[in-house]
């Protein structure tokens, strides 16, 4: 890492890989393993950066491939970069913007230079290139960065699985040397599909290229849980012990508690928000579908182990009649209670592995956990 980032192993579990790490950024310190919620435009939906504050968020996600639409990477440099932009003082990530270009724009054409595709918002053409994503990245300031690869589908044919990881490994070369900016930590990713012996691959020329941080990439696509694990298996033993590990769009608990174990560092999901706004909202005894009929005359706490704001101060009856309202506070209030119980697993995690009970405690969760769907 350079001079700007630090990363130390502080202890790592007895019988796996989990590991209680610290990465320290020039916004401040990240304890790892850690969960971020995505801020896809300069914003969490529906939480202000004091509501992130109050739930102890400690690095946050943002979109390159929508802030570059909307409102424009310049406008963003001018304020200062996304730190004073969207009033967020700690550390911000960036992803690529690579998976929004080829799930979300229209008529995307990948060649050897960029991607050519249409904007989801109003049609207009752009022309992606790994020297232009780290442009908008540089401009926007984030701690993190990420290079622009090709997130694929499953299932993939291999013939163009193979052709994607070489276009991928060339356009993260591209990136590195492009990237001008020695304030941000450029991550690698690594991609190659289902494919162990791509994906090995992958991992080893990008560790010859040499980055910061590697991200496992192109997983949560339409793959089982099984596959996606063993994926983070064989990857995670490829990549360095002292850089940190980013598994990319992961976000159920279950999911986390796998990958933690495996050695993984940081996660990001959309779920936990977009589920909120749907009024599915995560407890400890499982998900409480919380608009259903049952919750009609609940005046208990949505979830009695939890401390949140909303739990604390709001019954599951209010939350329902809120969302049966189409009241905006409905979602603020569910999405306050996603995000704080996500990063309050992370926290209870790192607690485990710390004092030599991450067996137990992944154990004792998801026993209460997958008790399933409240319905």
């Amino acid at each position: 890492m350079n001079d700007n980032f630090k990363f130390e192993i502080i202890k790592t579990d007895s019988g796996t890989r989990a590991r209680v790490g610290r990465l320290t950024t020039p916004h401040g310190v990240i304890n790892t393993p850690i969960f971020m919620p995505v801020g896809t435009q300069a914003t969490v939906k529906t939480l202000s950066s004091e509501d992130l504050h109050m739930v102890g968020a400690e690095i946050i996600l943002s979109n390159t491939y929508h802030l570059y639409l909307r409102p424009g990477h310049e406008i963003v440099r001018k304020a200062g970069g996304l730190h004073p932009f969207m009033n967020w003082p700690k550390p911000i990530l960036t992803d690529s913007g690579g998976f929004q270009v080829f799930s979300l724009a229209e008529l995307n054409k990948v060649t050897e230079n960029g991607v050519h595709f249409q904007s989801h918002i109003d049609g207009s053409r752009h022309f992606f290139t790994p020297e232009l994503c780290m442009e908008i990245q540089n401009a926007l300031g984030a701690d993190i960065i990420m290079v622009f690869d090709e997130c694929l589908p499953y299932p993939i044919e291999r013939d163009y699985a193979e052709s994607s990881l070489r276009q991928t490994l060339k356009w993260a070369e591209r990136c590195k040397n492009a990237s001008r900016n020695p304030k941000q930590a450029l991550f690698g990713i690594v991609q190659g599909a289902t494919f162990r012996d791509l994906r090995i691959q992958c991992a080893r020329e990008l560790i010859d290229i040499g980055f910061p941080g590697y991200a496992i990439g192109g997983l949560s696509v339409g793959e089982t849980p099984q596959m996606m694990y063993e994926i983070i298996d064989y990857v995670v033993d490829e990549l360095p012990e002292d850089k940190p590990r980013y598994v990319m769009g992961s976000g159920p608990p279950v999911d986390i508690f796998e990958a933690v174990e495996r050695g993984v560092d940081m996660f990001d999901c959309v779920m936990p928000t977009r589920n909120a706004r749907n009024a599915s909202l995560m407890t400890s005894q499982g998900v409480v579908i919380v608009k259903n009929a049952e919750y009609a005359s609940d005046f208990s706490p949505l979830d009695p182990e939890c401390d949140c704001l909303t739990c604390r101060n709001y019954t599951r009856a209010y939350l329902r009649h809120l969302f049966k309202a189409g009241e905006i506070s409905a979602m603020r209030l569910a999405t306050l209670h996603n995000v704080h119980f996500m990063l309050t697993l992370l926290v209870q995690i790192r607690e485990a592995i710390l004092t030599g009970r991450y067996p137990e405690f992944k154990k004792s969760f998801l026993g209460k956990y997958q008790r399933g769907i409240h319905s």
